[in-house]
């Protein structure tokens, strides 16, 4: 994404919260083009940016790569089958409040607000209002920002938000979303408290919107039509075998402080290898392993010296790549 200024390392400075086999800290991400104008077109125009795709394809990395890479804040939130619009604007907790309830002093009221816990969307359009710094009450609560060991360097008129896995939450979820989404406030239903998204000084402001949700989809469950309309979407198909290896390039290269020409051999092999998989499990309607699974098949051979020549080469494809297959007999 070259238009979008230089890289926002931060390497030394802050730490890896995202330290994991399946690494979302936004330090590596290879774009399709497609992708690069959707996000163009999303802040643009203030819409949602919608990704969908199987699973692995990609789509959950690309929000921290882009708040990184624009020195953005970054939040997220993974829907489950629980979660309500509401979570992604505030939680009330109800049972902390019952049991103050049950102990407090003869006369002593309730103080709603000390009992609301915002949530992402909250966080990134209105960061003062989240933090209680613009609460007037005496008896106002400093809260910290879930994220703010990433954030503390990024800048306060800017966010990107993850909304991850939305096909997972109940049918109704999606559409709740479109009037906070679409105004950028909402209003906390225990307090009465209106919030809204902040204004930035001149400074800040651009043709561009200051912030961008991206949500992501596993095609689990049908989105609701009104929802669809109201987003910018765009579809990420899984990598190819020229893509798989310049996206392990990339990953080695900045986690692994390499990748020699041997690498690139192994890679291009083991990405042959994948795409043999994929075929495979959609014979068997099975699901296909993704670029996480690629990764750690490479990162595997790398560790223990293993190359196609291995007599364990098939056990490694079956350990890594093809794990729902069942053993030849």
């Amino acid at each position: 994404m070259p238009d979008e200024g230089p890289v926002q390392t931060e390497r030394d400075s802050s730490p890896r919260l995202f330290d994991s086999p399946d690494r979302r800290d936004g330090r590596v991400y290879v774009m399709l083009d497609e992708v690069s104008l959707a996000v163009r077109v999303a802040l643009a125009t203030g819409r949602p940016l919608l990704l969908r795709g199987d699973p692995g394809s990609g789509k959950s990395s690309l929000a921290p790569y882009i708040a990184l890479r624009r020195g953005w804040r970054y939040y997220e939130h993974v829907v489950t089958s629980r979660t309500q619009a509401t979570d992604l604007l505030w939680t009330y907790d109800h049972v902390r409040r019952l049991s103050d309830a049950q102990v407090r002093a003869p006369g002593k009221p309730l103080v709603d607000h000390r009992y609301v816990t915002p949530g992402p969307l909250w966080w990134a359009f209105a960061p003062r209002s989240a933090a209680g710094a613009d609460d007037p009450r005496p008896d106002r609560e400093h809260r910290e920002d879930p994220f703010r060991k990433i954030n503390k360097t990024r800048s306060r008129h800017h966010a990107v938000v993850l909304i991850d896995e939305i096909d997972k939450a109940e049918p109704d979820m999606p559409n709740s979303l479109l009037v906070p989404l679409g105004s950028n406030e909402f209003t906390v239903a225990e307090t009465g408290e209106q919030v809204r998204k902040e204004r930035a000084p001149s400074a800040a402001s651009d043709a561009e919107n200051r912030h961008l949700v991206i949500i992501t989809t596993n095609e689990e469950r049908e989105l609701p039509q009104a929802f669809l309309r109201r987003c910018v979407v765009a579809w990420l198909p899984q990598p190819g075998s020229d893509r798989l290896v310049r996206i392990a390039q990339e990953h080695f290269t900045q986690y692994d402080g390499g990748f020699t020409e041997t690498d690139r051999e192994l890679a291009g092999k083991l990405a042959e290898e994948l795409e043999n998989a994929r075929a495979t499990a959609k014979k068997q309607g099975l699901r296909p392993p993704s670029t996480a699974e690629y990764l750690d098949a490479l990162r595997a051979c790398r560790s223990i010296g293993m190359s196609p020549a291995d007599e364990r080469w098939d056990l490694l494809k079956r350990l890594v790549l093809l794990k729902p297959q069942q053993p030849d007999e």
